[in-house]
């Protein structure tokens, strides 16, 4: 989701700068700086940001720099020639040097220089537009770039704890085997004790069924397939795809809670660990 452009656009006085940023953020916050003469069509260029750049913390600055001999500034004579006179009229009754610089004195006073905003100016308006939606065309560029690279980062992820999953199938039966055969020891050990062995028998297949993980393992293949197929549906799937991780996290959680098995539970670290390297750069995906 971070992405830069910058372009600049050059008038006849004027030269314009457009500056815009992307970083992460799960809703779209816009920021812009935007010079006085173009503020009119503030509303406009949010809307065009709101509707290209979907999500992100958005910075749009556009600066404006005069390069020719007129300036907005102006010398506000009227409340110049005021203060002049009240300085001087100061200055007789206190009876006091006048200043010896007058420029400086005069020109430093409040309101002694007006800026004046020009109308603005449709072709210059256009100039400017076309900067703003090619520095919009070099963010998307880069954010397509970057999309690019977590796409293959991803695919690589999901990959890996896929091919863990499968390696839970060699120890089931070893688990199973174990964990009657601790049972049945521990009975041994109790020899004092009568229990009926049909009854024995139904517990222990009840308590094997819910240590079966058949289920788990049938649902995180499937979100690690809608993560795979979401990925290919285009611009916009960021959220989506976090819901899915978080899918995929029950289902490797209650792996773990299950497992009962010291391989297995190496194995659920380990996709744990796949995992959370996805969530981490799931915030760049818009």
């Amino acid at each position: 989701m971070t992405g830069f452009g910058k372009v600049t656009a050059e008038l006849p006085s004027k030269k314009v700068t457009v500056e815009i940023k992307s970083l992460n953020s799960k809703q779209l916050d816009l920021n812009t700086r935007i010079s006085a003469v173009y503020r009119e069509k503030e509303v406009d260029i949010r809307n065009e940001l709101s509707q290209q750049l979907v999500r992100g913390k958005i910075e749009l600055s556009i600066y404006l720099e005069n390069i020719g001999k007129d300036t907005a500034a102006r010398i506000n004579l009227p409340v110049v020639e005021s203060y002049f006179e009240q300085i001087r009229a100061l200055a007789d009754s206190l009876h006091l040097a006048e200043p010896s610089d007058w420029f400086r004195t005069l020109l430093r006073m409040p309101d002694a220089i007006k800026n004046e905003v020009a109308e603005l100016d449709e072709s210059e308006w256009n100039t400017v537009h076309e900067a703003t939606g090619e520095a919009i065309r070099q963010l998307i560029a880069f954010r397509t770039q970057e999309g690019a690279m977590l796409q293959k980062l991803f695919e690589a992820k999901i990959a890996n704890i896929a091919a863990l999953l499968a390696q839970i199938d060699r120890y089931e039966g070893e688990r199973i085997e174990k964990i009657k055969s601790r049972i049945i020891e521990n009975l041994k050990h109790i020899s004092e004790v009568d229990y009926d062995r049909n009854r024995f028998e139904q517990e222990l297949i009840y308590y094997i069924e819910k240590l079966d993980v058949n289920e788990e393992k049938t649902r995180l293949d499937n979100h690690l397939k809608y993560f795979a197929d979401s990925m290919n549906q285009g611009c916009g799937q960021g959220k989506k795809l976090g819901f899915i991780a978080q899918e995929m996290g029950r289902e490797i959680n209650t792996l773990g809670a299950k497992s009962n098995h010291f391989e297995m539970q190496k194995l659920v670290v380990q996709m744990k660990d796949e995992l959370e390297q996805i969530k981490e750069q799931l915030l760049n995906v818009l």
